[in-house]
């Protein structure tokens, strides 16, 4: 099976998220895409302090009648910071005879070389780069950490970089990103109709359960 992971705080989860998912699946061929949720993101902390239990429970109802879409819990069943190499470890373990593919934005992929055990990524699973405008990769081999360079070669066909385990990074131009999560957030506190940016459940349960509206109170205090 060629499976997807797609990680991110998802706070919220929003279109954008699932048409990356899509455009991943679509050019990777992928059979299912797993969104995990990050319990204790390394680089910075939740943006308001929105619980795992809610941003899990967004993700829930974003994929919810989606046979090839699942969620992962794995983040919040195990301690410590959700470094990626870790989970990508754990369903490498889960998962021995599926094609893995790490999705990420080329933003995040320009930043790689920051992660822990970053090299340790490329040998354990593909990965797919969803790219955006500001952060298309033109030198795609000297895009990656110096390090790890003399382990790729360019194929020039398909634009892929070669990992010698046999793994690839596949480049993938997304759709443009009309609204960033810190952008629904602040729409969502000011009592705003952000049912164009999320999917339908996701806008209702937000308004119900006042995610925002009441981090942003708590915020002031």
């Amino acid at each position: 099976m060629r499976t997807g992971l797609l990680g991110g705080s998802f706070n919220p989860i929003h279109n954008a998220h699932l048409r990356i998912a899509g455009e991943a699946q679509a050019e990777c061929n992928l059979d299912r895409i797993i969104f995990i949720p990050a319990a204790d993101p390394p680089h910075k902390p939740i943006a308001g302090e929105i619980s795992f239990e809610q941003r899990s429970g967004m993700v829930k109802r974003a994929i919810a009648g989606r046979a090839d879409f699942e969620i992962s819990l794995i983040e919040a069943e195990r301690s410590g910071k959700s470094y990626s190499i870790d989970t990508i470890r754990i369903f490498r373990e889960l998962y021995p005879y599926d094609a893995l593919f790490f999705i990420i934005g080329g933003d995040s992929f320009l930043e790689i070389g920051t992660w822990r055990c970053f090299g340790d990524i490329f040998s354990n699973c593909n990965l797919i780069v969803v790219e955006r405008p500001g952060f298309l990769i033109s030198d795609r081999i000297n895009a990656l950490p110096e390090s790890v360079r003399e382990r790729f070669h360019l194929d020039g066909k398909s634009g892929r970089l070669l990992h010698d385990s046999g793994h690839s990074v596949t480049f993938v131009t997304g759709s443009p990103m009309e609204l960033s999560s810190t952008e629904i957030r602040q729409l969502a506190a000011a009592g705003a109709d952000i049912s164009k940016y999320v999917p339908p459940d996701v806008a209702e349960y937000i308004s119900q359960q006042r995610i925002y509206t009441d981090a942003e109170k708590n915020s002031e205090n």
